[in-house]
């Protein structure tokens, strides 16, 4: 069975001078340290799932993702907390030969069976939603469908004083959790997407729409999406943003994650001194996952 998580996640005010300067306050939401299995969002898309199959009498699990996904890792150890079988179809067939990386290792420990394909099968595969397997319960890339949205609303209600002054930011990759997040929050407060992805533009604006139609059955015209710091793709990490995460870890004592985090806490920092905020206003970046070193030890810190 799986660990209760710990809920609320706190929040952790960042005392800024630059920032303070220019009349922006930034808090972040501790969702890294929501659970030590499934940490940040994939805690919070993959609960209303992993209670759906179950409640299907579903034997297994099966899902999409590269050869780092968080995701397919943390459905491997939901999978075996819960007594399922796993699949993970990994994007590339040549990884089927080649060692094992430290994030595909814990999947297969976990008792995952790894499935390698094609590129371009691979993407035919996702962009059709997947495919149907007897007796598995189908999780797409990502993790973001409409239970996820559900689950991810609750980083929304856990945030009980938003108002008409609030931004609360999060990474986007597959557009879930901030699917989830406009949709939970209370009239006047905002919703910022960082992108991680080259080229998502419109793209990812779409996928968000689609979600919310498919979860809540309309659209919300509460959020925005940034596509200004991705930093030259998914899961690039150039020696600017490695500085920018070594420098916040040291100043202010809270270990970033580089893929995701790094870039919308710098997105936040940019656009505060850029005036893309109003002074007075008050950004909530959500940590959304651990740093790989953490990561891959299955732990979290404070």
């Amino acid at each position: 069975m799986l660990t209760p998580p710990a809920l609320p996640t706190p929040l952790t005010p960042i005392v800024d001078p630059r920032l303070a300067a220019v009349g922006v306050e930034l808090r972040l939401k501790r969702d890294d340290l929501v659970h030590p299995l499934l940490p940040g969002n994939k805690w919070r898309k993959l609960l209303p799932n992993l209670e759906a199959a179950v409640a299907a009498d579903s034997r297994g699990l099966l899902t999409y993702g590269g050869a780092y996904s968080t995701h397919v890792r943390a459905v491997a150890a939901a999978a075996k907390a819960l007594g399922l079988a796993a699949v993970g179809v990994v994007r590339g067939e040549e990884l089927a030969g080649a060692e094992r990386n430290w994030s595909l290792a814990a999947a297969e420990a976990d008792g995952m069976v790894l499935e390698f394909v094609p590129r371009s099968a691979y993407r035919a595969l996702v962009a059709g939603g997947g495919q149907a397997r007897d007796g598995y319960w189908v999780l797409p890339e990502g993790g973001s469908n409409a239970l996820a949205v559900h689950g991810a609303a609750a980083v929304a209600a856990e945030l009980d004083d938003l108002g008409g002054r609030d931004v609360v930011c999060c990474p986007v990759g597959t557009g879930g959790t901030l699917a989830g997040i406009a949709a939970g929050l209370p009239a006047g407060a905002r919703a910022l997407g960082v992108a991680v992805l080259k080229g998502g533009a419109g793209y990812l604006e779409g996928e968000v729409a689609a979600l919310h139609r498919a979860a809540c059955g309309r659209e919300f015209d509460n959020w925005r999406l940034h596509h200004g710091h991705h930093f030259g793709g998914y899961g690039r990490v150039p020696a600017e943003l490695e500085a920018f995460a070594v420098d916040f870890e040291q100043r202010h004592g809270v270990p970033v994650e580089r893929r995701y985090v790094a870039k919308t806490l710098r997105a936040v920092h940019d656009l505060a001194l850029a005036g893309e905020f109003a002074p007075g206003t008050r950004v909530t970046a959500v940590v959304t996952g651990l740093p790989d070193g953490l990561a891959a030890r299955g732990i979290s810190r404070s």
